[in-house]
């Protein structure tokens, strides 16, 4: 607990002047507090046992008076503790979000989506609930016990032992129970994820779920994990309410001390009764808070494992250190130098040499998991390789900053991405809006009439995944996108698959003239799209086995030769 407190110490500093107003407040509640019990000794000696009839006004606007201080303490607390937990967490949230999205491609292959999002969402709601809430709270118990302590101390001190004898037994059941609620605490945690996985995946998925009818298996799959979540919440339940009735007897019998001492007292005409009845009503009130703390201590781990689980993504290095060159002028030349690349124990290229120049089309070909996405992935630095080198323009590749490498790169994948955004704004996606330039780069991509013909033209606003597209649409308004961004290495991965032959044709013949001065790498489904390349490279088990021209292949490499058969089928 206390490393998560040094964490959280740099960002608490920034609220300086919020928690001082927490702590007028706490202590406005604490004198409060207090003053409920010094209020017992007038009211029963001199209002009821004296029968001083002032008292029958004094002490109801007392009372008035302490419990509208009370109130102002709380509302001032309230209001501070509520701002620091929302602004905390907004920070934290972007803070996450940002580090998330600047890892390496590694990373968030690994990590699934549900997991990241649980993270976010989950685990950022019990850190707020840590900063805004437990935090003052253990602070204002604390400094509540203390006061009440003194006060019954300077009432009575003889008696002050008895009754608070039996406080330090209250904290050892608290610290072993604290240990196995954090235990739980982290499996709940990762429990969660799990759920939001399976939710993620169905409604990511909801199209093949209705089309293979296996909405029975997929609640079938979720029910197993959100019963587990239960089981697992229940273990926290069991073992963290043993708390109160433990520390509810403990006090009953520091409270039973008193009585018996106390009325010893009383008879003995040492201690008058409302000396005795505000000593009680202060030890009543000081075992509220102590029991509060107890269960502040048992929520704080539950913090404490969201934070450890935020702190490991916040203090995690990124695999991939970016360059410090900026990439200022266009790609004019990417060459490959016997590299290697590992997804990790897997060789996924094998000594790939290449060299491709500003103007030239070069396509790659090769059977699944042959290794053409990899060196795609290599080219945009989504991995480095493992052994060799890379160079854009002749400058090691891993010399760049990511930012400017990647704005000279635009890429269209057979998977579309859509956001829900207008349609101008998925072209222009990064970008400035410019009109003119969105509709250039929808006539280029063959997008044009169809765009127009939509409720709201370039101005529609697209729904989830696209969803108000077919799938040719979404892969046109892609390679729209590319157009738009201007970038002087196209890649294209199988980027007309999902259109006709002559909505292809044209497309292609558009993508000809626009890309005379750039640098064109094409991941081929047809054959049509790959046979007037410049050099066509065919790829086997992450090597490349033969390279050409389609007609040089045809005559020399088998392999291509049945590549081609199956690309032209």
């Amino acid at each position: 607990m206390k490393q998560t407190f040094k964490r959280y110490a740099p960002y608490i500093k920034e609220y300086k002047a919020q928690y001082y107003l927490i702590f007028i407040g706490i202590l406005l509640t604490v004198t409060a507090t207090v003053a409920t019990a010094w209020i017992m000794k007038p009211l029963m000696d001199n209002m009821f046992i004296n029968k001083e009839e002032s008292m029958l006004l004094y002490i109801p606007l007392l009372l008035i008076g302490i419990y509208l201080l009370k109130a102002v303490g709380r509302y001032i607390q309230s209001i501070f503790m509520g701002y620091i937990g929302q602004h905390v967490i907004t920070r934290f949230r972007a803070m996450l979000l940002e580090k998330i999205l600047y890892f390496d491609m590694e990373f968030l292959y690994l990590n699934r989506s549900g997991e990241l999002i649980s993270r976010l969402t989950n685990d950022l709601n019990r850190i707020q609930y840590f900063v805004s809430n437990l935090l003052p709270e253990l602070f204002r118990e604390s400094i509540t016990v203390i006061a009440l302590i003194g006060f019954v101390i300077y009432l009575n001190p003889e008696l002050a032992f008895y009754a608070l004898v039996v406080v330090p037994l209250v904290f050892y059941p608290i610290i072993m129970i604290a240990k196995k609620l954090k235990k739980y605490s982290h499996r709940s945690q990762a429990k969660n994820a799990d759920v939001v996985v399976r939710l993620t995946e169905v409604f990511n998925n909801s199209e093949i779920i209705k089309a293979n009818a296996t909405e029975a298996y997929e609640m079938e799959r979720f029910e197993k994990e959100n019963w587990k979540f239960f089981k697992i919440n229940m273990k926290a339940i069991y073992v963290g309410q043993l708390i109160s009735p433990i520390m509810e007897l403990i006090g009953a019998v520091g409270m039973a001390a008193v009585i018996y001492m106390g009325g010893k007292d009383v008879y003995d005409g040492s201690m008058s009764v409302g000396e005795f009845s505000a000593f009680l009503a202060a030890i009543g009130q000081a075992f509220q808070p102590i029991r509060r703390i107890g269960s502040i201590y048992s929520k704080i781990q539950d913090a404490i494992a969201a934070s450890e689980r935020i702190f490991d993504i916040l203090d995690r290095d990124n695999n991939l250190i970016d360059g410090t060159r900026v990439l200022t002028e266009p790609i004019k030349e990417i060459a490959l130098k016997e590299v290697d690349l590992f997804y990790g124990d897997k060789k996924v290229l094998e000594e790939v040499s290449l060299s491709v120049k500003e103007g030239q089309n070069i396509a790659l070909v090769g059977d699944s998991g042959g290794g053409k996405s990899s060196l795609v992935n290599l080219l945009i630095r989504f991995y480095d390789a493992s052994r060799g080198v890379v160079t854009i323009n002749g400058q090691d590749i891993k010399e760049y900053t990511q930012q400017s490498l990647r704005e000279q790169i635009a890429i269209v994948s057979q998977r579309v991405y859509i956001f829900q955004d207008t349609l101008a704004a998925n072209v222009a996606y990064g970008h400035a809006i410019d009109e003119e330039r969105v509709i250039d780069a929808l006539k280029h991509a063959d997008a044009y009439d169809f765009v127009m013909n939509l409720p709201e033209g370039i101005e529609t606003v697209m729904e989830e995944f696209g969803a108000n597209l077919s799938g040719g649409q979404r892969q046109r308004i892609a390679i729209a996108r590319a157009i738009y961004k201007n970038a002087s290495l196209l890649i294209l991965d199988e980027a007309t698959s999902a259109l006709d032959n002559e909505s292809e044709k044209r497309i292609q013949e558009a993508l000809s003239e626009y890309t005379k001065d750039k640098i064109t790498i094409t991941i081929a489904h047809r054959l049509s799209t790959i046979e007037h390349a410049d050099e066509i490279l065919v790829f086997q088990a992450g090597k490349i086995v033969n390279r050409g021209t389609h007609e040089e292949l045809l005559e020399s490499s088998k392999v291509y030769q049945r590549l081609s058969g199956e690309l032209a089928g």
